[in-house]
């Protein structure tokens, strides 16, 4: 197959030009750190990685994972996979799984990942919407057997042809990665195919998934152009170099990840740390242990961490520098705790799969406080310098007139032009258009204008309905759908509520048909048997006699939400 190209001719000439773009690839930056720092260790894995998934822990040099990626490139191309062929990866954060990337970016191929919470009803349309040709993926992943499900999966998706998995008990029908490696004999072929099949920057490098309103996950490809770009910005706005030492705990399936964690490491060569699934004490130990100076965590854990002194004052916690936090708004005293408290600077990240990327950093903004309610209004006197703001055309426009807003303290939807932007949907024709008449990316997320000199923007609301539970995008849609399907409901409506440990959790508002009833452990089990993400299942049920409408008819969500009457758990 063709790669797949994600801009036009007139967008890489206008980035190009402004420096912003050049003919840097994702494993031109990792060659040459093999070459630099080839002794130097470059991954590790989680400790409590055998328990998971009965595979040993290892930690590899740069020399060492560039000889695993040339084996795995390998095994992909024996395999029958070409430049341009799309390969689903549902793995937890494992070394293996920065090989299956790697090798496969090698060959030109491109990685789609899939959460590992995801279950056969989301992986099967997204397999299905991406074409994709081949899986990898891990025989066991906790209490789950994650090969086993997607061999039987197979014969649902038309255009896989092979399952490659990582672990012990490979079941019939899938390859052996682990065995296949070991077996490879000779490089030349894979070494001859690299030679002759050069990446363009261009060519697309991912494609990953939202998870907005809509009940269908919109594939957002991205090419080396614009991942690095993002990736840039991420790596200057928490001064990541080649003698820090990151910890990632998200999963390597967005933009949170990849250009938070996985690109800055290639980029500086530092030493990435992997962590899957959240464990605290397990995260803490490794922040210890490997002397880590950079992670993320999700507001809620930060909020939680400093209000446990007992917890806290156990964990050496003297190496970190920065973490960054975000999918959240964060609490001004948690960002000012910890750094009175301990020294640690809190990076307040906002940002989305399609290339937004707002960031307040110490540097940028010193206050605590403002820095957990405000992001830099790039193009503004004050952050007219930075990278990100040279490289930034951003405004608010007002969501019912479409005038663009100037003033401070009116909100407005924020819209944006930048490198870091992706070019488009896949399956574009078929999607609306996330672009405005002028080309800037419509963000559906309202801001206001703020701070003395207007140099602030102020978060106010989504103007989608997402839910973020821990970290997790939830669409209601998706599981308004399904519900809607049991025969007991009439119309049902799905709402965030407020969590203090996973920011929100899912609710459920139902309509019953006449004499009917239902419970929460009915719905669970009903939605259980539609294979669906055990994170998105619903943990409160709201019974009514009928939804909150406006007068034409819309279902009033911000009702339900401020709204706790008639809950029940």
């Amino acid at each position: 197959m063709t790669p797949r190209p994600c801009h036009t001719a007139e967008t890489i000439d206008r980035y190009r030009a402004d420096g912003w773009w050049t003919d840097d690839t994702v494993d031109d930056l990792f060659r040459g750190t093999v070459d630099r720092h080839p002794d130097r260790i470059a991954v590790i894995d989680p400790p409590n990685k055998p328990d998971l998934t009965g595979i040993e822990s290892r930690e590899l040099t740069w020399a060492e994972l560039d000889t695993e990626v040339w084996r795995f490139a390998a095994v992909l191309l024996r395999q029958g996979l070409r430049q341009g062929d799309v390969v689903m990866v549902q793995m937890p954060n494992t070394v293996e799984y920065v090989t299956a990337y790697l090798a496969a970016w090698r060959l030109g191929l491109i990685v789609s990942p899939v959460p590992v919470q995801y279950r056969e009803h989301e992986f099967a349309a997204m397999a299905t919407a991406a074409r994709a040709r081949a899986i990898i993926t891990i025989c066991r992943a906790g209490d789950r057997r994650l090969a086993d499900d997607l061999v039987a999966l197979r014969g649902a998706l038309a255009d896989v042809h092979t399952v490659l998995a990582f672990g012990s008990e490979i079941p019939a029908g899938a390859v052996d990665a682990i065995g296949a490696v070991r077996e490879v004999a000779s490089l030349d072929e894979v070494r001859d195919y690299v030679a002759t099949h050069p990446a363009d920057p261009n060519d697309c490098l991912t494609i990953c998934w939202t998870s907005g309103t809509t009940s269908t996950p919109k594939g957002v490809p991205r090419c080396h152009y614009d991942w690095l770009a993002v990736s840039r910005a991420t790596t200057e706005a928490a001064t990541v170099s080649g003698a820090d030492v990151m910890l990632n705990p998200f999963p390597m399936v967005n933009m949170a990840s990849i250009s938070g964690m996985l690109l800055p490491w290639l980029l500086t060569g530092c030493v990435l740390v992997q962590h899957h699934p959240f464990d605290l004490p397990t995260f803490l130990t490794q922040i210890a242990r490997h002397g880590v100076t950079y992670t993320v965590a999700p507001p809620a854990l930060l909020a939680m961490l400093l209000q446990n002194e007992a917890l806290i004052s156990q964990a050496d916690l003297s190496s970190l520098r920065l973490i960054g936090s975000g999918s959240a708004p964060l609490q001004p005293w948690m960002v000012r705790g910890w750094q009175d408290t301990y020294g640690i600077g809190i990076i307040n990240f906002f940002g989305s799969n399609e290339g937004l990327g707002l960031n307040s950093t110490p540097g940028q903004i010193p206050d605590p406080t403002e820095r957990a309610c405000f992001f830099p209004r790039y193009g503004s006197e004050r952050y007219r310098d930075c990278m990100v703001g040279r490289w930034t055309d951003m405004k608010l426009v007002d969501p019912v007139s479409g005038e663009e807003i100037t003033q401070p303290g009116v909100v407005g939807e924020l819209r944006f032009k930048s490198p870091t932007v992706f070019g488009g949907y896949l399956d574009a024709e078929s999607v609306d258009s996330p672009f405005d008449e002028d080309g800037y990316l419509r963000s559906g997320d309202l801001f206001s204008i703020a701070g003395e000199n207007d140099e602030f923007l102020l978060y106010a609301d989504r103007s989608k309905d997402l839910i973020i539970r821990g970290g997790m995008n939830i669409a209601p849609a998706e599981l308004e759908g399904l519900i809607a399907e049991h025969p007991s409901v009439r119309e049902t409506s799905v709402v965030g509520y407020p969590d203090d440990v996973l920011g929100e959790r899912v609710r459920a508002v139902v309509v019953l048909e006449d004499g009917a009833s239902l419970s929460i452990e009915d719905l669970t089990e009903f939605l259980r048997e539609r294979k669906i993400a055990s994170y998105k299942l619903p943990e409160r049920l709201d019974v009514r006699d009928e939804l909150p409408r406006n007068a034409l008819g819309k279902i009033l969500k911000r009702d339900l939400r401020t709204d706790a009457a008639g809950v029940a758990g």
